[in-house]
C-alpha cells in the first residue's frame, strides 16, 4: 500500500500553535520532508515542529530544495525533483509530512507539490494551521476586520503596493522577502505610516512595530505588514 503525502501547517513560529491534528501527523509519519532555501538552508518549518513535537528528531528527516527566486525554469526543476524524492517513499508506503510555516493553503511551497502528487495517482492530503497574519494581529491586540470592511492578502514582492491601498478595508502584505524596504518605500510615498510590522512573530528576534516612524530597517524574510483603514 502506498503512503499518503501530507501539507502539515506548523504555524507562524510559536510552537503553541501547532494544531492537534498537526502534532498526531508529524507523530505518526514515517518521514518528515522540509523546505530548505539554496540561500541560507534556513529550515524554520522545522525547528518550530520539533519544539512540540520532541520526539520527531527520532525520524528521517528529508530537506528539499526550494530555492527563493522568481526564476520559473529554477522553480520548474527544484518542484519536479521534490515530487519525485517524495513519490519514491510513498511507493514504498512511508507516508511523509511536508512541514510549511504559517498555513498550508495561503501562499505555501506544499501548493505545487499537492496537485503534482495527485497527478501522479497517490493520495495528498491537507492540514490546516493558523496564518501568520492572525498570529500577528493576535500579537498586535488588533482585530484585522470590523462590519462590512474586507481583509486583502497582497503578495508584496510581486509589486502593487500603492495600487493595493486603495482596496478598502485591511491590507495585509505578504511575501515582501527581499523588497521589504521597497515596500516600506512605497507606503511612505503614499502617506501612510500608521501601519504595523510583526517579524518574526512567535520565533526568536520577534520585533513589532507600530508605525513606520519606529521601523529601523532590519531586514527580514518573515514580516508581516498590515494597513488598515478607519
Amino acid at each position: 500500500m502506498n503512503g499518503i503525502f501530507y501539507g502539515v501547517s506548523v504555524g507562524p513560529g510559536d510552537p503553541e500553535l501547532l494544531t492537534l491534528k498537526a502534532v498526531r501527523i508529524i507523530r505518526t509519519c514515517d518521514v518528515i520532508a522540509v523546505p530548505r532555501s539554496s540561500e541560507n538552508g534556513e529550515q524554520v518549518a522545522l525547528e518550530i515542529a520539533r519544539a512540540a513535537v520532541p520526539e520527531l528528531s527520532q525520524k528521517e528527516i528529508v530537506p528539499l530544495d526550494m530555492p527563493m527566486t522568481h526564476d520559473a525554469a529554477v522553480l520548474e526543476k527544484a518542484r519536479a525533483q521534490a515530487v519525485e524524492t517524495i513519490i519514491n517513499y510513498l511507493k514504498q508506503g512511508s507516508s511523509v509530512a511536508f512541514l510549511t510555516i504559517g498555513d498550508v493553503s495561503i501562499y505555501s511551497t506544499y501548493g505545487y507539490l499537492h496537485g503534482r502528487v495527485i497527478g501522479r495517482g497517490y493520495t495528498a492530503k491537507m492540514v490546516a494551521g493558523v496564518p501568520s497574519f492572525c498570529a500577528a494581529a493576535a500579537r498586535l491586540g488588533e482585530s484585522l476586520t470590523e462590519p462590512k470592511l474586507p481583509v486583502h492578502l497582497i503578495p508584496a514582492a510581486y509589486g502593487g503596493v500603492a495600487e493595493s491601498l486603495d482596496l478598502p478595508g485591511t491590507k495585509v502584505l505578504m511575501k515582501s522577502g527581499k523588497t521589504l524596504k521597497q515596500t516600506i518605500d512605497a507606503l511612505r510615498a503614499c502617506g501612510r505610516t500608521d501601519v504595523r510590522i510583526v517579524q518574526r512573530c512567535g520565533l526568536p528576534g520577534e520585533r513589532v512595530f507600530y508605525n513606520l516612524d519606529e521601523w529601523d530597517n532590519p531586514g527580514e524574510y518573515l514580516s508581516i505588514v498590515i494597513v488598515k483603514d478607519g
